[in-house]
């Protein structure tokens, strides 16, 4: 494939290291254009790989040059594809802001996301969900954090694990305004979109889902990018992921 546009969707947290995914110019019948999920030939990306010649770590709706060197599909994760991060660096050639990330999100919603949620045909993808719940958790002991999300699609409520507040995510900006929005002596918070519209100004919600890497013999649905109009402001510390 050589040297491709992708425009991320999603840059999050991994246990050992960071992941991003987006969509290529190609056209998808399913899902308007086509996802790819670079990953590297022997180990996980790491937060240097997503991170430019000049020092800008990437950021979901940059459009970002990077070079595709083969696909390696691995059910149900079709969209992976070898990619060389440390010959040649990424390179962000644009952004999509305001009214355009609007009309990209508008227009690129998944037709089957039910291919991923339920049927797990493939790994990735985007739509518009019924409704949001979440919640922010941050233990003042341990100092561990998390960021869940629950809502409803078609009808069907998508809540993950109930008892811990819903599905992971894992985006990085929507675990950054969690931490700022969370008091600083930790502890949790639970909103709905009307919390966020009245604090931030949130009117619509977008959120990208992937599958996870295969655990205890399945795959377990994550939410890898929440995107919202108009966009919300967030600063990622990338030393605290």
């Amino acid at each position: 494939m050589s040297v491709q546009e992708v425009l991320l969707l999603a840059v999050t947290k991994m246990l050992s290291g960071v992941c991003v995914a987006g969509m290529t110019t190609e056209p998808d019948r399913v899902t308007g254009l086509r996802w790819v999920r670079p990953v590297r030939e022997h180990g996980n990306i790491l937060l240097g790989d997503i991170t430019t010649a000049e020092g800008t770590v990437l950021r979901p709706f940059d459009v970002v040059a990077l070079n595709m060197l083969l696909a390696r599909p691995n059910p149900p994760h079709a969209e992976d594809w070898i990619c060389d991060l440390t010959r040649t660096r990424p390179c962000v050639n644009r952004r999509l802001e305001g009214e355009r990330r609007a009309a990209f999100l508008q227009k690129y919603c998944d037709c089957d996301p039910c291919q991923v949620l339920d049927r797990q045909e493939r790994s990735l993808c985007l739509f518009k969900p019924d409704w949001v719940q979440g919640c922010y958790k941050l233990d003042p002991y341990t100092g561990q954090f998390q960021a869940r999300l629950s809502f409803g699609l078609y009808g069907r409520c998508y809540r993950g694990s109930y008892a811990r507040g819903g599905l992971s995510v894992t985006d990085l900006k929507w675990r950054a305004l969690g931490r700022a929005w969370l008091p600083a002596e930790g502890g949790g918070l639970d909103f709905d979109a009307g919390d966020l519209e009245a604090r931030f100004g949130i009117r619509e919600i977008y959120l990208a889902v992937g599958l996870t890497r295969s655990y205890r013999g399945a795959f377990w649905p994550m939410i890898i990018g929440v995107h919202t109009l108009p966009d919300y402001e967030a600063t990622v510390d990338y030393d605290n992921l």
